[in-house]
């Protein structure tokens, strides 16, 4: 069996779910390779070696150079922030690396747009993480949509809002600093909308936004990361937020259908509120991450007596992935689209295919993305291409 050997740069949120991810692959699915775990990558030595004594990586490395040159390496999976991204993927693309990369893809699309060409041009497997595409209720609305049960698509709407920055003393870490995150929730939460959006409705070709920035300073931080957050901070002073708070949109698909996004970290009471509605001649769909085993559907070919949406539980054999987890009823969790992305990315190597999404949908993302912020800052109507 062939052998492909993973390296991974990042050990915090993303590095546990990606390690998590490569080790339980094998266990459950029939896989067409042998993963070996064999650098972990990152700045903090101690915390590395923790990480990779925990999770089973053969070596540590805080070089990510080096590590994406090396032989030891086949894959590279980047769970770095994303201003990162871009050195990194062309670094190891160019090096004959296939890429396994968190999203948002890069900073902007002049660089998602090269990032994706590198790519083809040396011919690697290129994988963008958006990983809700690979939960199997999300993959029923799609069959649903593709086998026509709901028609002409008329009208998207996606919210994905959350809560963790609400308390002012909140400190300023990376991901509130435009130089680091590039954006505020419109790349970290609306990117997973936009994604879901062009999968199952199409490609958008005009875009109008509007951000907000509720809380303009922050006080410097400590050594606690975000999701630790407990109110300590350095005490040294405060220092300038410079990327949205909230970032909305409307925008119009090439098949004509009419779409709204939203995009919050400021949602009281919402923490990981990742929510799609669509609209068609036939039918409607509706889909909430935090019942994520759970599609609801409406068919207007249901006769008068009978209409109502029905919710399906989406753990049967016949819904992806599932026939490799637990019997029907048992629900599934986060983590596992995150093994259902090695599980196709590992087929997409071995059998020389591509996958999706891919580095041309990141670039295809980043377009609206950075559109909308452009329509925020212009107040005009952004049109694609």
């Amino acid at each position: 069996m062939k052998e492909l050997r993973v390296g991974i740069i990042g050990h915090k949120f993303m590095g546990k779910a990606h390690s998590n991810a490569w080790r339980q692959a094998p266990l459950f699915f029939d896989m067409q390779a042998k993963l070996v775990l064999a650098v972990a990558c990152g700045r903090n030595m101690e915390q590395l070696h923790a990480f990779a004594d925990n999770w089973g990586w053969q070596e540590c490395e805080s070089d990510w150079r080096k590590m994406v040159r090396s032989d030891k390496v086949d894959i590279v999976d980047i769970c770095a922030p994303q201003y990162l991204h871009y050195e990194m993927a062309m670094e190891a693309a160019q090096a004959g690396k296939h890429v396994f990369c968190e999203k948002p893809l890069a900073m902007t699309y002049a660089q998602a747009k090269e990032m994706y060409e590198v790519a083809e041009k040396n011919g690697v497997t290129h994988y963008l993480n958006h990983n809700y595409r690979r939960t199997p209720a999300i993959r029923l609305a799609k069959r649903l949509i593709d086998e026509g049960k709901v028609g002409r698509i008329f009208h998207w709407r996606g919210a994905y809002l959350q809560s963790w920055i609400i308390d002012p003393n909140f400190p300023l870490t990376w991901h509130l600093k435009k130089e680091t995150a590039g954006s505020g929730p419109q790349g970290d939460l609306n990117s997973h909308s936009v994604d879901l959006a062009r999968y199952l409705v199409g490609d958008i070709k005009a875009v109008t936004g509007m951000t907000a920035h509720f809380i303009k300073e922050r006080p410097l931080p400590d050594e606690q990361e975000a999701g630790t957050f407990k109110g300590g901070t350095s005490g040294t002073g405060k220092g300038p937020v410079t990327v949205e708070d909230a970032a909305f949109m409307m925008v119009e698909f090439v098949n004509g259908a009419l779409g709204s996004f939203e995009a919050s970290r400021f949602a009281q009471g919402r923490k990981n509120y990742n929510t799609f509605e669509i609209y068609g001649e036939k039918g409607a769909i509706l889909f909430d991450l935090e019942r994520m085993n759970e599609l609801q559907f409406y068919s207007a070919e249901d006769p008068d007596y009978a209409q109502g949406f029905r919710t399906i539980l989406a753990t049967e054999p016949a819904h992806d992935y599932i026939k490799s987890w637990w019997p029907p009823g048992h629900a599934i969790g986060y983590e596992h689209e995150f093994i259902h992305a090695v599980v196709d990315f590992v087929d997409a190597v071995v059998c020389k295919k591509k996958i999706e999404p891919n580095f041309y949908d990141g670039m295809k993302e980043m377009e609206v993305l950075e559109a909308g912020l452009t329509s925020a800052e212009t107040g005009r109507k952004i049109v694609l291409g």
